[in-house]
């Protein structure tokens, strides 16, 4: 379990990274929306893994947008310790965040069973259903979309 002060240089980690990315790299190989989605600080404050979920609108897109953030990622790593006030400024690791990703897929899947399943024979007239299954349709639809358009 992390403590407060981990949760704390986590999110200024969080934070001098985003604003890095959006403001201070100027690689062309960095294409796409990056978003920093969270970061694991460890014990010692020495080190912080950094997950970043990356969309952009091929596979091969997104491995050179990583490929271009790590190979920033000293000059990010300089940033961020001008943006924690810490004794020892954490070493960083990048990551690829997958769960985004997974969260679309799953939502396509949900999506497409909804599509193929039967209506019921015995349902009252007038019945439909709840609010709430019509929300997560159309949220797994923007997500199939958002999809294909990366596709």
């Amino acid at each position: 379990m992390a403590t407060i002060r981990q949760v704390k240089v986590g999110r200024a980690i969080q934070r001098a990274v985003s604003e890095v990315i959006t403001g201070h790299l100027s690689d062309p190989r960095i294409e796409g929306l990056i978003s920093v989605t969270h970061v694991d600080v460890a014990a010692d404050l020495r080190m912080a893994d950094v997950y970043l979920s990356i969309l952009a609108k091929d596979a091969a897109t997104e491995g050179r947008t990583f490929q271009a953030l790590e190979h920033a990622r000293s000059r990010i790593q300089s940033w961020v310790a001008d943006a924690v006030q810490s004794r020892f400024c954490p070493v960083l690791r990048l990551h690829l965040d997958e769960k985004f990703k997974k969260t679309i897929e799953t939502l396509n899947l949900i999506n497409r069973l909804a599509e193929e399943r039967p209506s019921s024979e015995g349902e009252a007239p007038g019945s439909s259903d709840p609010p709430e299954g019509e929300e997560t349709q159309r949220r797994a639809m923007d997500a199939d979309e958002a999809l294909d358009e990366r596709q």
